[in-house]
């Protein structure tokens, strides 16, 4: 299993990279969502490193190794729950994530089946399954700024602290973010996992 990708960038297409490492040349596809992110040294040929996404294409006559490449553990987290859901797997998820990350967790959140429908691959039917499946699920995803996401540390037992960690990930300012869960807790004190937490983070933000 390939976890992860570092080297030299030798060639860019529209919705892939070739990374030469040690010798080797790998090929990973990129989301538009993630292309749209590459640090402006990537968008020459330059190093880059990338957490990926390793699975096995199955065709009738031959199997295919693919690699899908993210920035950051949160991307492959989120492409990772979105071909949870019925009918998407990666390669669908692949074309589908052609919009920010964060506009599609919040899309998903607020149950709204025009914008999902309007990602390439999705129609109708398939947009109100996303939120079927994903809905309230999502939230710590629709917090994502724009600029690069720095990776997850230790997984944390405290919640609050997780959460912390998170939000400093998504490059929100300690302080903010102490404030932004210090109020979620005070409105739902009986909030039992991170994925809560965040999600009532993501509720209170949107609120303002």
């Amino acid at each position: 299993m390939i976890s992860r990708v570092s080297g030299k960038i030798i060639e860019r297409g529209q919705n892939y990279l070739i990374i030469e490492v040690s010798g080797i040349s790998y090929e990973v596809l990129l989301p538009s969502a993630v292309i749209e992110r590459l640090p402006d040294e990537a968008r020459t040929q330059g190093d880059i490193s990338l957490i990926t996404y390793h699975y096995l294409q199955v065709e009738p006559s031959r199997s295919t190794p693919v690699l899908i490449g993210f920035l950051n553990e949160i991307e492959k987290e989120f492409f990772e729950i979105f071909i949870t859901v019925s009918g998407i797997g990666p390669k669908a998820a692949l074309r589908a994530l052609s919009q920010p990350i964060s506009s599609i967790a919040r899309a998903i959140d607020e149950g709204d089946v025009v914008f999902l429908k309007s990602l390439p691959g999705i129609g109708q039917q398939r947009a109100k399954e996303i939120v079927a499946k994903l809905q309230n699920k999502v939230g710590k995803f629709a917090l994502i700024q724009d600029g690069t996401v720095k990776e997850r540390g230790a997984e944390s037992v405290d919640i609050q602290e997780e959460a912390l960690d998170i939000l400093i990930q998504l490059q929100y300012k300690k302080p903010e973010a102490l404030l932004m869960i210090k109020k979620a807790r005070e409105r739902h004190p009986d909030i039992e996992t991170t994925q809560e937490l965040l999600n009532e983070v993501y509720k209170q933000k949107k609120a303002r």
